[in-house]
């Protein structure tokens, strides 16, 4: 196919298409990432945690598990299927939606993992959002999120079509898993996910698009929003931020 006459609008089909959901926790387990958040959540002593865009809910029952009261919003009816399914689910306040469904919940915590944040593609929604999380925090409650820094190429270590990286010992067989760059504008990047299930010779592709904000441009935004920002960390070993560091995970506060 011609990439020109090709269609690249958005369209995050991998949070969508169950085929691809299916796939999801096999190519997102439970890692370093995830322990970091749990632990963040233990050492800010939280109780009551919101967990937005909580996508097939692999972290939110983790936490339920360790005896956090958890709701989790996703916007995927699709996500939230495979999420309500797993062990401590039924512990779990589940609201599909997006951020507008924190107006009127009270939480110590609110997470947003995953680069969730990357999501909010408009500064108006991005803004709105920390206002609506704002509000829903309980005094001394913490916002807490991870950005990735954007790199040249971004992305570094992602597979391309000519080192796909293959999965294994899945329901649906086999299945091939690569990216492709699209583009980059205005600090938005615009890329593929392919997914070849090798059994049946089909090809799946989610077209994504991701807003990369600087660390001075969000420290910015959420001190608009009435947070104060109490670290920043560059990588999941609980190292601060670095202009080289892979990501930027924020610690905000609610200002007192």
């Amino acid at each position: 196919m011609n990439s020109s006459n090709k269609d690249t609008t958005p369209n995050y089909t991998e949070f969508s298409d169950p085929r691809l959901v299916a796939l999801y926790d096999k190519l997102n387990p439970f890692g370093d990432d995830s322990e970091f958040f749990c632990k963040q959540a233990e050492r800010l002593s939280a109780k009551t945690i919101i967990d937005l865009g909580c996508g097939t809910g692999l972290l939110t029952c983790e936490l339920a598990k360790r005896g956090y009261q958890l709701t989790g919003i996703e916007p995927s009816a699709a996500m939230l299927e495979v999420a309500q399914s797993k062990p401590y689910a039924d512990q779990i306040k589940w609201i599909q939606g997006s951020f507008e469904q924190m107006r009127g919940l009270q939480a110590d915590m609110i997470l947003m993992t995953s680069h969730v944040a990357q999501f909010f593609l408009e500064d108006k929604e991005w803004q709105e959002m920390l206002k609506v999380a704002h509000q829903a925090l309980k005094p001394n409650g913490h916002l807490v999120f991870d950005i990735r820094r954007l790199t040249s190429p971004p992305f570094p270590g992602w597979p391309s079509e000519e080192s796909r990286r293959k999965f294994e010992n899945i329901a649906a067989g086999p299945v091939e898993w690569w990216f492709k760059l699209l583009n980059i504008e205005d600090k938005r990047v615009r890329y593929e996910l392919h997914y070849f299930f090798v059994h049946s010779n089909e090809e799946v592709v989610s077209v994504n698009e991701l807003a990369f904000r600087s660390q001075e441009e969000i420290t910015q935004a959420l001190n608009d929003a009435g947070f104060k920002v109490e670290s920043v960390y560059g990588n999941w070993d609980s190292s601060l931020a670095t202009r080289t560091s892979p990501e930027m995970i924020f610690i905000a506060a609610i200002k007192s």
